[in-house]
């Protein structure tokens, strides 16, 4: 009841702003004729002020005073000169605004909604929320705000937290599932990765200590071994950094999603990718943007300027390529790791815009991208409109 007693309310209020200038058009004519009437009798006193001075002579006052009364007379409720046409046109909006848009939004109602659906209480979606992910986060955050001792619950919230980038909300969620549950790779690996998102990509001491200890339980763990290299790179430590990599690169399988950006870290640091000599520079079957042998070697003579510099044309080459061919899945995952490497967010930023518009999210591809950019602390707001 209380709903149908807000929709009549709400279309009161519609009609009645969509009503209004038209209700207040004859009160506006009233108003424009006694403005033109005080302005007639304004002229008929200038007239005999002007018949007074001897401006104007007696049969020019008659004549003037005689053509100011007659449109004095037609303001003023005599016969006018023209005889107003009826607004009927006002009389069509009116109707239409009062009885059809109601019973028009009606209808769409009962055809597109759900009228008999009973009203649901915010307890009521808590005991059956579905796949609401907002409410079975509430409802998660509820038990664990009764229980805060549940570590499973922390353990379940803190990667939920992370893929909606809440980023300090799942550090605490992190924190509390590793306290009450023990460290193990994934949560320490996610841990890493809330802290890398507050420190805006940059592997801090800290990071590195909890990379560190997921390493000490898995020593073959792809993700932790990666950000560890990306330290070394950070601090300047390119001969480490490229060591470190090629390692990664030796370890992962050749189909690993995580390959190609393993290999651009390499080129970054003055090496060839794994596997580079193992393929033509012109095979058609190369993803754009991949560095050559003579790109490789040119980079090694370099100055740390000039390499940086290189890299930048080569991922602006991608990026081209990737414009005039955009189905390139493969193509948009460097694209948005190497500007997010390179610290240009808001070009990373439009390259995941871009790579969704050629591979939208409802698909698998989509929403590998969209794993990638929260995964990379790229923000994801706009970016599938």
């Amino acid at each position: 009841m209380l709903f149908w007693i807000l929709v009549a309310v709400l279309t009161a209020v519609v009609a009645a702003v969509l009503l209004y200038p038209l209700l207040r058009g004859a009160k506006a004519a009233e108003n424009i004729r006694a403005g033109e009437a005080a302005v007639y009798r304004d002229q008929l006193r200038e007239l005999d002020r002007d018949l007074n001075g001897g401006l104007i002579t007696p049969e020019e006052a008659d004549y003037a005073r005689a053509e100011i009364g007659r449109r004095l007379i037609a303001v003023s409720g005599g016969e006018p000169e023209e005889a107003p046409k009826p607004a009927r046109h006002h009389r069509f909006t009116e109707a239409f605004v009062l009885l059809v848009l109601p019973l028009l939004g009606l209808c769409l109602y009962l055809t597109t909604g759900r009228p008999n659906l009973p009203s649901q209480p915010l307890e009521a979606r808590l005991e059956n929320p579905g796949n609401d992910m907002a409410v079975l986060i509430v409802k998660a955050e509820r038990h664990l705000a009764e229980s805060p001792d549940d570590g499973k619950g922390w353990d379940v919230l803190a990667p939920i937290y992370l893929r909606t980038m809440r980023v300090n909300d799942a550090q605490l969620a992190y924190r509390n599932a590793i306290r009450l549950l023990g460290p193990s790779p994934a949560r320490l690996d996610g841990l890493a990765e809330t802290l890398m998102a507050v420190s805006e990509g940059v592997v801090t001491e800290e990071t590195r200590q909890v990379l560190e200890q997921s390493l000490t339980l898995e020593p073959d763990n792809p993700r932790a071994r990666f950000y560890v290299a990306l330290s070394m790179e950070q601090a300047g430590r390119r001969d480490e950094a490229r060591q470190a990599f090629e390692a990664l690169a030796k370890q992962s399988p050749a189909d690993a999603p995580w390959l190609p950006l393993v290999n651009q870290h390499i080129a970054m640091n003055g090496s060839a990718p794994a596997g580079a000599d193992q393929a033509a520079p012109d095979a058609d079957t190369a993803a754009p943007g991949n560095p050559t042998q003579e790109d490789v070697a040119a980079a090694q003579s370099m100055n740390a300027g000039d390499r940086q510099q290189m890299i930048r044309g080569m991922v602006q080459s991608l990026d081209a390529k990737l414009s005039a061919d955009p189905n390139n899945f493969e193509g948009w995952v460097r694209l948005v790791r190497s500007y997010a490497v390179l610290n240009d967010k808001d070009r990373a930023a439009d390259a995941l815009k871009r790579g969704l518009a050629a591979f939208p999210p409802p698909g698998e591809q989509g929403s590998q991208l969209l794993a990638l950019a929260r995964e990379l602390g790229i923000a994801t707001e706009g970016a599938t409109q």
